[in-house]
This record gives C-alpha cells, structure tokens and sequence, in this order.
C-alpha cells in the first residue's frame, strides 16, 4: 500500500475520532451519513491531489509545482459542488458577500495582512521563480478554500450544524474538524514505515484556517479565503 495512501487513510481516522467525540458533545445528535460523505471526500479528493497516491502517471504541467493535482482535486471539489444536496452558493462558492458581516469581516482581512506583511518583512523575503508566483497566486488558496471552506465544511456542518455564533458569524464543530483536516494535511505524514508529526505545522496552519473559517461563515463566501491565503502565501516570497 503506498505510503500517501496510509497517512490520509490515517488522517481520515483522525477526523473520525474528532467526530465521535463531537457526537458525544452534541448527545447523539449528529447527521452520521454526511461525516461518512466528508470522510470519503477527503480520501478522493487526496486521491486527485496525488495521481492515485502515485499509482497513476499523469503528464505534469509546469517544473516544479503540482497544477495537474492541484486542478485535478479542485475539478473533484467542484463536481461534488455541483451535487443538488450540496450547492455552490451553500458551499459559499459565489462572489456574493453577506452585507451584514461583510464589515467585520474586511476589518479583520485588513488587520491580516497587516501582521502578515510584517512577519514577511522581518523573516526576510524568500523570492521565487515566475512559476512559484504563478502557482502560489492561485492554486492553493483556490483548491484548498473551495475544498476544506467550501464543500466539506458544508458537509460537516450538516452533520452538527452551528449552534454557535462567534463575533456574529454561526461557528459549529465543522470549524474545528476542517481547520484539524487543514493542519493535518501540513503536519502529518507517514514514510518510510513510520508516522510524523509536527505539533508547531499544525499549529501554524490550523490556528489560520480557523479564522478562515469565520471569514467564510461571516460573508457567506470562500472569496475573502481564497484572497488572504494566497496572499499569505506570496508575500513571503515577494518583500
């Protein structure tokens, strides 16, 4: 069995566990047919990522980046999307924003690029090639907003639902098993025969994802997501 396949099979246990325990939280009152869709999702939508776990040899675009899994997995996303249960504008893939929480929200998305430009700035830029801006500027915060805000976000909220409402944006138990899934898919590996985990990866990754998730939760789009992450993402390499 190939190793990639291992560590999301085990990433998925993770999840599931994170999910019994949510159950428990809720006393029972759970929707366990959509954590069984999201659980699935992820292992399929690792499956794209990676060419089959590299089983498959797909040709590559590009020298150095993964854009044929990266647009292989986002195609995935947007198909399940596309599903009558699901829906783009309820997997907040639409450029609508919730006028409401559209305030907070930018206040928010400014005070973050703020922080991020001056961590940029004090770590020194790291520079890339026209290729590295290329894929950084799109791919990830395009895929990955789209998969863990978007769709699967959605499925585990149908799931627990959002009893919560943090600083005006409904927050439920989907928050912290899609911000876990994100940190996870950074931090955790299994190779050679073993497992690895990198606590400060996870941290790192899943503390933003989590106030990712009340940007989409507070305007009702992936769009501010998409916009911050790959900023995040580039402005290391541009300052």
């Amino acid at each position: 069995m190939p190793d990639a396949l291992i560590s999301i099979l085990a990433v998925a246990g993770i999840i599931l566990a994170a999910c019994v325990i949510g159950a428990v939280l809720h006393r029972g009152r759970v929707a366990w047919g959509w954590i069984a869709a999201a659980l699935i999702l992820i292992v399929v939508h690792d499956a794209l990522l990676t060419n089959a776990w590299g089983l498959l040899a797909l040709p590559g675009i590009g020298e150095t980046w993964n854009w044929t899994g990266k647009l292989l997995a986002l195609a995935g996303t947007m198909a399940v999307a596309a599903h009558p249960a699901i829906g783009f504008r309820r997997s907040g893939l639409t450029l609508a924003q919730d006028q409401r929480g559209l305030p907070g929200a930018l206040t928010v998305s400014a005070m973050l690029v703020l922080i991020f430009a001056g961590l940029a700035i004090w770590m020194g830029g790291e520079g890339g090639s026209a290729e590295d801006f290329a894929f950084q500027l799109t791919m990830p915060g395009i895929e990955e907003e789209i998969f863990y805000r978007g769709v699967l976000l959605l499925m585990f909220n149908e799931a627990f639902r959002r009893p919560l409402r943090v600083l005006g944006a409904p927050m439920g138990w989907a928050a912290i098993l899609t911000s876990l899934a994100f940190g996870l898919d950074h931090a955790f590996s299994y190779s050679d025969g073993a497992f690895s985990f990198d606590v400060l990866t996870l941290a790192l990754t899943g503390a933003p994802a989590l106030i990712l998730v009340w940007l989409r939760e507070k305007t009702g789009s992936v769009l501010l997501p998409i916009l911050l992450h790959n900023y995040a993402n580039v402005i290391f390499m541009a300052v």
